[in-house]
């Protein structure tokens, strides 16, 4: 689930037409890009620019490293896309391309759907680190499925009643996470049992990582009940 106040300062941040430009440039660089460079490529001073690019990291859009020297004696600032910044489409057109390569060498080398969810549980526990003080396993979760793209709603999980009345249970403890949205969705339809293994290892391995909590009933586009996964408190 999404913070609206947060979603709110990044519409704020990226409706200045200006500041979309910038945005785009940076979003489509393969590496960072000092102020100078980004005022260069579309025709502004580095003093306009500046102001744009601090009010964009206070947004929590950008990220900066400095080191060296730039122009004037100043520390060299470089801009790129934050790694924390929801996705709007505008990743470099090499990360697909090579996603789909590497997804392909996988496939040509053998790699089973267990292998895809072992990467992901490395690459789960590695995100679940950040979160480390978060209320909750599900709001950290729930809180980085949202970042990726994958748009999560959460529920009450159920469980069958034992006697003659339909009426399900609520399990205690336990919540659905549905994905409303798959971000990997283009490359789940060509190889579902690779994607959908790293997305199931990158669940796991995050509440794993959280160490408070598990995963089950992990649903995903192979499966006939939507994209879904329960988590369960131990």
């Amino acid at each position: 689930m999404s913070d609206p106040a947060v979603n709110l300062d990044v519409l704020k941040a990226l409706g200045d037409n200006t500041r979309y430009a910038i945005y785009l440039e940076l979003a489509r660089s393969a590496h960072p890009l000092a102020t100078a460079d980004i005022a260069e490529s579309l025709g502004l001073h580095a003093n306009t620019v500046r102001p744009h690019l601090e009010r964009m990291r206070d947004a929590g859009l950008l990220a900066v490293e400095v080191g060296g020297r730039g122009d004037v004696g100043r520390p060299q600032h470089r801009y790129s896309v934050s790694p924390d910044a929801p996705s709007l489409g505008l990743e470099p057109p090499s990360i697909p391309v090579l996603a789909r390569m590497v997804l392909a060498m996988a496939r040509r080398l053998g790699a089973s759907a267990d292998d895809a969810e072992a990467v992901g549980f490395d690459e789960g526990q590695r995100r679940s680190r950040p979160f480390s003080t978060a209320p909750s396993t599900l709001e950290a979760l729930v809180s980085d499925l949202d970042r990726l793209g994958f748009d999560p709603t959460v529920s009450d999980a159920e469980r069958p009643t034992d006697t003659d009345d339909s009426t399900p249970i609520v399990d205690d403890g336990a919540a659905v996470v549905a994905f409303a949205n798959c971000p990997f969705s283009d490359l789940a339809e060509q190889h579902p049992e690779l994607v959908c293994g790293l997305h199931r290892g990158l669940v796991a391995g995050f509440v794993a990582g959280m160490g408070d909590a598990e995963t089950r009933d992990f649903c995903s586009l192979t499966s006939r009940t939507p994209c879904q996964v329960t988590v369960a408190a131990r």
